[in-house]
C-alpha cells in the first residue's frame, strides 16, 4: 500500500540523512559511529539485492514496491545505487551482462560461484533454484530502471533509467546465448519492462524484437 511504502521510504531516507530513527526497540543514527553512514549504505544496498534474490524470486510482483522505494532512495542517495549495482553484479553477473569464462587455475567450485551458483559443502545448488534467484534479481533490476518514487519532485532525470535497460538488452543480444539462463532472463526482463522500453524506443524496440525472433532464437538450436 502507498502509505506503507511512504513510511518505509521516509524511515530509510531519515536514517541516511543523519536523523534518529526507531529500529528494533531502540533509537539509532548513522552519526553514532564515524563509519556509520558507509556501513548503512553498504548494508541497505545489499538488502535490496537480497530482496530481489529471495522475495521477488518467490513473489514476482514484489519487484515493483521494492523497486519504487529503491529507485527513490537511489535518486536522493546516489551512493546506495552504486553499491546496489556492485552487489547485484557480484551475485548475478548476467545483470552486467557478463558470462564469466573458466580460466586456468580456477577451481570448479570457485567458477560455479563466479557464475552465481550457491555452493555449500562442494555441492552446487539445483538449476531450478539458481534460475529462480537470478530471475528475481533481474526482475527487480528491470523494475527499478522504469520506476520513480512518485512523491518526489521529479525535476531531475532517473538515476538509472531506461537507457540502461536498452543497453543491457543490446549487450545480451551481442553475446552467444547460454543454455536456459539467457532465455529465462530475457523473458523476465521483457515481461517487467518491455512495455516501458517499447514506449520509449518505439520502432527500434520492434526491430530488436524481430532480431530476437529471426536471429537470436535460432542460435539455441
Amino acid at each position: 500500500a502507498g502509505s506503507q511504502l511512504r513510511e518505509i521510504f521516509d524511515k530509510i531516507n531519515n536514517l541516511l540523512s543523519g536523523k534518529s530513527v526507531q529500529s528494533g526497540g531502540r533509537t539509532v543514527s548513522v552519526t553514532q559511529h564515524p563509519q556509520g553512514l558507509d556501513f548503512v549504505y553498504y548494508k541497505l544496498a545489499e538488502k535490496f539485492v537480497n530482496q530481489g534474490e529471495e522475495e521477488v524470486a518467490s513473489h514476482r510482483d514484489a519487484a515493483f514496491p521494492i523497486a519504487v522505494v529503491a529507485s527513490g532512495i537511489w535518486e536522493i542517495h546516489p551512493r546506495v545505487g552504486d553499491l546496489f549495482l556492485a552487489h547485484l553484479h557480484k551475485k548475478c553477473p548476467y545483470s552486467v551482462p557478463f558470462y564469466p569464462a573458466l580460466k586456468e587455475g580456477t577451481s570448479m567450485e570457485e567458477y560455479q560461484r563466479m557464475l552465481g551458483y550457491q555452493v555449500k559443502d562442494s555441492k552446487m545448488e539445483e538449476q531450478d533454484h539458481f534460475l529462480k534467484r537470478m530471475s528475481g534479481m533481474i526482475r527487480l533490476y528491470a523494475a527499478i530502471i522504469q520506476l520513480r518514487w512518485p512523491y518526489g519532485n521529479k525535476q531531475g532525470t532517473h538515476p538509472h533509467g531506461l537507457k540502461y535497460g536498452w543497453r543491457w538488452l543490446a549487450q545480451m543480444l551481442n553475446m552467444e546465448p547460454l543454455a536456459d539462463v539467457t532465455a529465462t532472463l530475457l523473458f523476465d526482463f521483457l515481461e517487467v519492462c518491455g512495455n516501458a522500453l517499447m514506449k520509449q524506443y518505439q520502432v527500434q524496440f520492434w526491430k530488436m524484437m524481430l532480431l530476437i525472433r529471426e536471429d537470436y532464437f535460432p542460435r539455441y538450436d
